[in-house]
């Protein structure tokens, strides 16, 4: 059975994801819906396609073996795996809880490797993968330094594993989306609290799905959505970090 794998599907992107993926990947007969909320992801519903809910928290010790052991006891065929649990907070590194910078780190880098180490063996060739990163993955941002530093670290996993996996035909596509209006901006407690943020053009998180899953079944290694931050990711690659350090405080 053809099967997608979704983090973080509970809400927000995950969620957009979950209702979305249909429309380009019809094939696909099962998903398997991973976030801590279990009342939230019993809670989706896809027509015609089986849902099968596994209420994970990607920061613990144990869901590791939980999710190999129910790769091992259902041997599904991966055709798409979507990484996009995710956690960042503002503020300065020195003055903040390190229980949530070990959070980013656990989730943003370690859960996101552990999940696609563990899946991979069940994807056949042509197989696709979604990582979400996103623009702060182009330059350090102050006042969010480690929430930049796992972005940066899932940007350059993807495209170097996108060239690893070129044999087997399988895609990963690293996904660069600016702001948007989900828990995201709340839970990390962005709202109100930074400029940048208020001034800078939001992404709508439906259509940044819809490219993205595009994006992914073209086989692209990075997709950025909204004009205004493929620009930025050009200039990123053209003007000194050290000069875009202060463009990009958040």
């Amino acid at each position: 059975m053809k099967t997608a794998i979704i983090t973080g599907a509970s809400s927000g992107l995950g969620e957009a994801f979950v209702r979305q993926i249909g429309s380009l990947f019809p094939e696909i007969e099962e998903y398997w819906l991973i976030a801590r909320r279990a009342e939230k992801l019993g809670a989706l519903t896809v027509d015609g396609v089986k849902l099968r809910v596994l209420p994970l928290d990607l920061t613990s010790e144990d869901y590791l073996p939980a999710l190999q052991e129910h790769l091992a006891r259902s041997a599904p065929a991966v055709s798409l795996l979507i990484n996009c649990a995710g956690c960042g907070y503002l503020g300065n590194f020195h003055e903040s809880e390190l229980s949530e910078q070990f959070r980013m780190l656990d989730l943003n880098i370690r859960a996101l490797s552990a999940v696609t180490h563990a899946v991979l063996p069940f994807m056949p060739d042509g197989g696709k993968i979604i990582n979400i990163s996103s623009i702060a993955s182009f330059v350090p941002n102050v006042r969010m330094t480690v929430y930049s530093a796992t972005k940066a670290y899932v940007s350059f996993f993807s495209r170097g594993l996108h060239e690893e996996l070129k044999p087997r035909r399988i895609s990963v596509t690293a996904v660069c989306p600016g702001p948007m209006a989900t828990e995201f901006i709340q839970k990390g407690r962005i709202k109100g609290h930074s400029r940048t943020f208020d001034v800078l053009p939001y992404c709508d998180p439906e259509k940044v799905v819809k490219g993205a899953l595009r994006a992914a079944k073209k086989g692209r290694a990075v997709y950025t959505p909204h004009p205004f931050y493929k620009f930025y990711r050009v200039i990123s690659k053209l003007i000194p970090q050290a000069i875009l350090l202060h463009a990009a405080k958040t």
